[in-house]
């Protein structure tokens, strides 16, 4: 889980006023890593329909936002994609299952963008096993049928912050019931919320786990624009600090810093303060259930936008590793009785728009560029 920037501004101790004046003006308004967020503005302007379609699935959400996709471009038609291992977190996802469900969130903005030019997108996937291709693709030309979920794609945005105090009523419940699960009151609201809760102070306890997320903070926005994935950690203040020498990847890895505590603490309070959960489940835990994973997983947020909804992944109680064991076997014992796996559990509410993330532009991804 991405730890919010807002979160990190008590680093020192204690709070930093920028001087007043034209000059701190001028630095804040000149903060925004406008490199990193290009491939935004560069969505859909390419003229080849697999770039096309690929320039909008590099949008997609991913752990940590690791971007793991890597592109191959064959003949005029196909495109082979992998799972690229060097952006791997053997920490917190020891078998990837995560990162594969990105990889499903990727496939599928990658087949609804082509749909949206009349290209249909014929895919096999995981075609060589684990240590092969995660897909390979065929567009079909006059094949695709347009998704309505689409139009959402640019405002689509993993919630970073607390959630507003409105309910998630039944008719809301009902419209987002074919997408995933939902809980919004009850016994089983309570289990989810205390277990994300536990597990994420579990995971933040953790050495290791915890160091895995501070040494993919960004540090404002030269280290941003330079390397647009992780966790991006920008803005006037954040950069005051970093400048000042009182926010630094030494400090934010003593989990006993103010700082630290901070951040541990606001994500813990939005996972309390979320009205509702969502759980994805899958028949089985192979690579192909975990791609489907993540092709439910952004439709779900895409019609969360599209009612003006907030939603956000809360992964620790799912993750593999001996830390958080205990979370990941209450939620199958409650929730996957059938034998199914639970592969993604979110927070769902209403909330404020974050800001776009960071993102590798698609020629950066391609494996014959």
């Amino acid at each position: 889980m991405s730890m919010s920037r807002r979160r990190f501004l008590s680093l020192a101790g204690g709070g930093v006023v920028l001087a007043a004046g034209a000059s701190s003006a001028v630095f804040v308004n000149t903060r925004t890593p406008h490199v990193a967020l290009a491939p935004w503005d560069q969505a859909g302007t390419y003229e080849d329909a697999r770039l096309h379609a690929l320039s909008y699935a590099l949008l997609a959400p991913n752990p940590h936002n690791r971007q793991p996709w890597i592109a191959e471009l064959v003949n005029t038609d196909g495109v082979v994609l992998y799972r690229d291992r060097q952006r791997d977190l053997p920490v917190t996802d020891p078998f990837g299952r995560q990162l594969t469900i990105g990889m499903g969130c990727f496939i599928e903005l990658m087949r609804m963008a082509a749909a949206e030019q009349g290209y249909g997108v014929d895919m096999v996937l995981m075609p060589d096993g684990d240590d092969g291709p995660v897909a390979r693709c065929n567009f079909i030309a006059g094949d695709g049928q347009p998704d309505p979920l689409f139009e959402h794609v640019m405002e689509r945005r993993s919630h970073k912050d607390l959630f507003d105090e409105r309910s998630v009523d039944s008719e809301t419940e009902l419209q987002l019931r074919s997408f995933a699960s939902i809980f919004s009151g009850g016994d089983e609201k309570r289990l989810l919320r205390e277990t994300a809760h536990d597990a994420w102070l579990a995971e933040a306890s953790t050495p290791q786990a915890w160091q895995e997320s501070i040494d993919l903070l960004r540090i404002g926005k030269s280290e941003i624009n330079a390397n647009p994935d992780g966790i991006d950690a920008g803005g006037a203040v954040l950069e005051a600090l970093a400048f000042a020498g009182l926010f630094t990847r030494e400090a934010a890895s003593d989990i006993n810093n103010p700082g630290s505590r901070d951040a541990i603490e606001s994500t813990a309070n939005a996972i309390l303060s979320a009205p509702a959960f969502t759980l994805t489940r899958t028949p089985g835990d192979t690579r192909e259930d975990q791609l489907e994973a993540g092709r439910q997983w952004v439709r779900l947020n895409l019609m969360t936008t599209q009612l003006g909804m907030a939603l956000r992944p809360v992964s620790q109680a799912l993750q593999e590793y001996e830390a958080v064991r205990v979370y990941r076997e209450r939620v199958h014992q409650q929730f996957a009785q059938d034998g199914s796996t639970v592969q993604m559990l979110g927070l769902l509410g209403y909330g404020t728009l974050p800001d776009r993330t960071p993102r590798w532009p698609i020629e950066t991804r391609l494996l014959n560029a």
